[in-house]
Order: structure tokens, then sequence, then C-alpha cells
């Protein structure tokens, strides 16, 4: 079977900010999955999102400046990233890169891994725990990207369709593997229910999750976990990679990102509506995180759904 790219058409949706491009994709309902493979000059694409899970490789694309979420990030020569959120807008800008032969892979399928069936058993436990991550957009590492390049590399052009499903499995297992992807979205801005095996932790997220606005204390959610502060402070960082005031930070910036996205309120009022109460220190911490100002990240997400 040879995959050919189809023309992409696309729905607009409104936000207060301006258009969010939605993308209705050509994979039909009797697809395993979509394929289009192409060289290309310029990233000239806006942001947007769509329903169905996509997997994006670049070549020789170092210097353009991927955005998903709320992270961005400047790529080299060689990038993969899976992005399974149904609302994450994501987009890859020309940025700084001089190369006039980009080559984009872009895969899209909608598989259920959680509804019972074929894709639900043990043999995927893997590819769904990295689906649920990639919820926030999972960038891998080269090691990963060497590993299944072989047959990125040939996909598009396998004619045997059963053989290119079996193929395709495959690239997304042997990167289910890899434990050295990165998340790239926060929590908050992606719309992802905290989850965890801990059921500690889990209350003490859903408690943060609920009460980002107010202050929040130490003590307080030790409390609330029955542990001391200062053995909590140890089974939260060692439970989540992050120390607690960090988490916290993390969650506050995710949602001021989507406010700043998805409304016309000030900054100002965004700053006070998710828990930080000064300022200048709202403007300094967002800008440590986030490499610009609040002001600077509501403008260039703008420009980033202009139609170009």
């Amino acid at each position: 079977m040879r995959y050919e790219l189809i023309l992409k058409s696309l729905s607009m949706e409104k936000t207060q900010n301006g258009p969010i491009i939605h993308e209705v994709t050509p994979l039909s309902e009797r697809d395993c999955f979509y394929i289009a493979d192409r060289k290309k000059k310029r990233f000239t694409y806006p942001i947007h999102n769509h329903k169905e899970f996509e997997l994006n490789f670049t070549q020789n694309a170092a210097g353009v400046k991927r955005t998903v979420g709320d992270n961005s990030e400047v790529i080299g020569d060689y990038d993969l990233v899976l992005i399974t959120g149904e609302e994450l807008e994501h987009v890859w800008e020309q940025n700084t890169c001089e190369s006039d032969e980009i080559r984009e892979i872009t895969i899209q399928f909608k598989w259920d891994f959680n509804d019972g069936t074929f894709f639900s058993r043990a043999q995927f436990d893997s590819i769904r725990r990295m689906v649920e991550q990639a919820r926030k957009g999972l960038a891998f590492p080269m090691s990963a990207i060497m590993k299944v390049y072989n047959k990125l590399d040939t996909l598009a052009n396998e004619e045997n369709g059963f053989q290119s499903v079996i193929t395709f499995l495959t690239i997304l297992y042997e990167l289910s593997l890899c434990e050295d992807a990165h998340t790239l979205s926060s929590t908050s801005f992606a719309k992802v229910t905290v989850q965890s095996d801990s059921r500690r932790i889990l209350k003490v997220q859903q408690y943060v999750n609920d009460n980002f606005r107010k202050e929040i204390r130490l003590s307080d959610l030790a409390a609330l976990v029955q542990m001391s502060p200062t053995a909590f402070s140890r089974f939260f960082k060692l439970r989540t990679g992050k120390n607690f005031s960090d988490y916290i930070i993390d969650i506050r910036l995710g949602h001021a990102t989507r406010m700043l996205v998805d409304t016309t309120q000030s900054v100002a009022e965004i700053c006070y509506g998710c828990g930080f109460n000064n300022l200048s220190n709202f403007n300094r911490i967002f800008k440590k995180y986030k490499q610009c100002s609040p002001k600077e990240f509501r403008e260039q997400y703008y420009k980033k759904k202009v139609i170009i």
C-alpha cells in the first residue's frame, strides 16, 4: 500500500483571543493510520489541534522552533514527538532554520487502549503508558530515534497494508521502552487529569488542583496524608521527581498560560487568579520558567494562530 499526501481540510474554532485551528485529518474510520512523508523548504502550517494521535518526525530541521502546549523548544537535525491530547495545540515554526531539505513524516492514528478490546491487553501495557504520557506531548531522545529510524524511513513505501500496521506497532513498542523521553506541556495547560499509583500523592495532587488559587502550606498537605513535613517533602520528591514548591509553580503557571491563550483577562487578573500574590514576582517566575514575559507569551501564541 502506498500512502499519498492528501490536502488537509480545516475547521476554525474561535476563542476570545482569535482562531484556534482544529484540523480535520484525512484519517478515515477504515484506516489504521494515515502517513504523510514529505520534503519541504519551510514550515508554514499554523498552530492547531486535532482529535487523532500524532507521531511527528523531522529531519534536517535544526533551528526550527517546536511548540507543544505551553512548551517551546528549538530542535536539532532530528526530532520525534508523540502527541495524544485532543485539545493540545502544537506547531513547528521556521525560526532560524535555513535548510531547504527538510523532511517531515507525520503519522496520525486513533486507537483506544482502554476500551476493553484488543489494544487493552497486557501486551500493550507499555504503549498504553506512553500514550497516556503523550497527552502532554512526549519528545524522544536521539537514541530512541535511531532505534526506529529505518522503519520510519520506509514505512510510507510499504505496499503490504498488513505489514505496514505491524511495522508501525513495532515502532510504537520500541518507543514505549525508552526511559529518557520527556513530556512537554504542563499538566494544567494540557488539561490532563492527575494520575498516580500512590493514593497519598493522588490525594495531594487533587488538593493542589482544587486549591491552587489559594495559599497552600506544606504543613497542611503533610497533615492531609498524615506525615511530618520533612518526611512528606522527601516522599513527594521521590514519587514525582519534583520539589513540592516547584510542583505548585508548575500547576499555577500551566493555568496561567492557558488563561493567557484562552481569555482576554489582564496579566494582573491572571496572576492573582492563579494563586500568585505579587505581580512582579509572577512576572519574574514566569520569565524564569518560560523564557519570556506573560505579555510576550500571549503575543507570540496569538501570532502562531494566524493562517499563512
